[in-house]
C-alpha cells in the first residue's frame, strides 16, 4: 500500500491514494497505520478517492472531483478535519491531481472550498459555525464551562484561566453523553492577546493532538462570543483570530455566514507498507 505522510501544524496524517475506491480500508487497518509504536504513526488517515467512487451515496452526489475520506486514529469515521483538508489539498496539487488555485473538496460534512498555491499555506472555507448552546467538560475532577459548536463535527470549547500546560489531558475529558451521543472534540483555550488565544485539544477517536483545525474555529467562536449568547444559531461575531496550538499557529477568519482557516500544510515522506503487514 502506497502512503504519504503529512501534517498541518503537527496534526499529522497518513495519506492513502485510492482514486478508484479499491481499498478495503477497515477500522483495524486504520488503527494499525496510525499506531505510533508499531505502525507509521498519525492522528488520522486521509483516503484520497474520486467523489464518484466514494461508496457513500450522500457524498457521491457532491460536485467535486475529490473526496477526503477521513478516519480517526482509532479507525472511526469522521465528518470533517480542518487540518486534514488542507494537507489533502496540498497533496492533490503536489501530486499533479489538481492545479493551484481555488476548488472544492468533498467531505462528509459537505463541500469545502480550498485555496492552494504552488507552495506555502493553504486556506479553506470551513462553512458557518453553528452555536448550539453551553456545555461542560471535566478534567481531573474540575469542571470547565464551554460553548458547544458544530463545524460539521461536534466541539466543546472551554475557556480557562490557568496555564494550559497544567491541564491533564492524558485521559479523555468528561462530558454529558446525552448532549454528545457521538462523542465530542474538547478544546481548552486561554486569551493571550488582542484576538489571540492559545489552545489544547482532546479529539474523539485520537486523544490529545498537536492541533485541530475545526477546533481552532470553534475556539475562535467561543472567544469572540466572550460569554454572550448569539441571537440565532449562526448569528456570530466576525473578525480575525490568531490561534496558537502546540504544533504552531493558524489564522481563523469569522465572516458573515462562513469562516476560513489558514495555515501550513506540509508533506514530509512517502513510501510503501511491506507486503502482508496489514
Amino acid at each position: 500500500m502506497r502512503f504519504i505522510k503529512g501534517h498541518g501544524t503537527e496534526n499529522d496524517f497518513v495519506i492513502l491514494p485510492d482514486p478508484d475506491g479499491a481499498l478495503d480500508l477497515t477500522a483495524d487497518a486504520v488503527a494499525r497505520l496510525c499506531d505510533r509504536h508499531a505502525g507509521i504513526g498519525a492522528d488520522g488517515v486521509l483516503r484520497v478517492v474520486r467523489t464518484k467512487s466514494a461508496g457513500e451515496p450522500a457524498v457521491e452526489v457532491l460536485p467535486a472531483e475529490w473526496f477526503m475520506d477521513y478516519r480517526n486514529a482509532d479507525g472511526s469515521v469522521a465528518e470533517m478535519c480542518g487540518n486534514g483538508v488542507r494537507v489533502f489539498a496540498r497533496y492533490l496539487v503536489d501530486a499533479g491531481l489538481a492545479e493551484p488555485g481555488e476548488w472544492d473538496v468533498a467531505t462528509r460534512a459537505g463541500l469545502r472550498r480550498v485555496t492552494v498555491g504552488a507552495s506555502g499555506d493553504v486556506r479553506v472555507e470551513m462553512s458557518a459555525p453553528v452555536y448550539l448552546g453551553e456545555g461542560e467538560a471535566t478534567v481531573a475532577g474540575e469542571t470547565f464551562g464551554g460553548v458547544r459548536v458544530s463545524m460539521g463535527n461536534p466541539h466543546l470549547a472551554c475557556r480557562v484561566d490557568v496555564p494550559l500546560a497544567e491541564l491533564d489531558l492524558c485521559h479523555a475529558p468528561g462530558f454529558d453523553p446525552s448532549v454528545f451521543p457521538e462523542g465530542v472534540n474538547v478544546e481548552f483555550f486561554r486569551t493571550v492577546g488582542e484576538r489571540h488565544v492559545e489552545m489544547r485539544v482532546y479529539e474523539r477517536g485520537s486523544g490529545e493532538t498537536r492541533s485541530c483545525g475545526t477546533g481552532t474555529v470553534a475556539v475562535a467562536v467561543a472567544a469572540a462570543l466572550g460569554g454572550s449568547v448569539p441571537r440565532g444559531l449562526t448569528d456570530l461575531p466576525t473578525g480575525e483570530w490568531t490561534v496558537d496550538v502546540p504544533g504552531g499557529r493558524v489564522t481563523v477568519s469569522l465572516e458573515a455566514g462562513t469562516s476560513y482557516l489558514t495555515g501550513p500544510a506540509v508533506l514530509v515522506a512517502e513510501g510503501e507498507t511491506r507486503p502482508g503487514w496489514l
